[in-house]
């Protein structure tokens, strides 16, 4: 039997927050969500970063999240999407347990989303304005 911490709230998801799942990954919907249809990708295995994952597990939770898309484009098809895995404390990771967030993106959502993920820097996010020059303190 695998040791699960007992505060990760990733380890033991309800089974009906499942929306789909795998023998290494399960897909629950985000309980703070960006946007309708944010989703969780998961490994069932505590791992603390996406590399530190193991390739089955990781090929897994790709599969959910193709499954995951599919699933949104079957409901409610959005525009686009953004996916992406904080790793670190530095880069926003907030829960010590992988996972990946599948954003649905819709037309209208925010007034301008070019720059996409490159906005996790806010200032670095409109890289192709005219004259943009990033900085180091930036």
């Amino acid at each position: 039997m695998r040791e699960v911490p007992e505060a990760c709230p990733f380890c033991r998801p309800e089974p009906r927050l499942i929306i789909a799942e795998n023998a290494l990954a399960v897909a629950i919907l985000d309980a703070y969500p960006v946007n309708p249809g944010h989703t969780l990708v998961i490994p069932r295995r505590h791992v603390s970063s996406w590399f530190d994952a193991s390739q089955d597990e990781r090929i897994a939770m790709l599969v959910l999240v193709d499954e995951v898309k599919r699933s949104q484009e079957a409901a409610s098809p959005p525009a686009g999407y953004n996916i992406g895995v904080n790793v670190g404390e530095a880069a926003g990771q907030t829960v010590g347990h992988v996972h990946v967030h599948v954003i649905p993106r819709y037309t209208g959502d925010v007034d301008d989303p070019s720059g996409g993920v490159r906005f996790v820097i806010p200032a670095r996010g409109h890289y192709r304005r005219p004259g943009y020059i990033p900085s180091a303190k930036e």
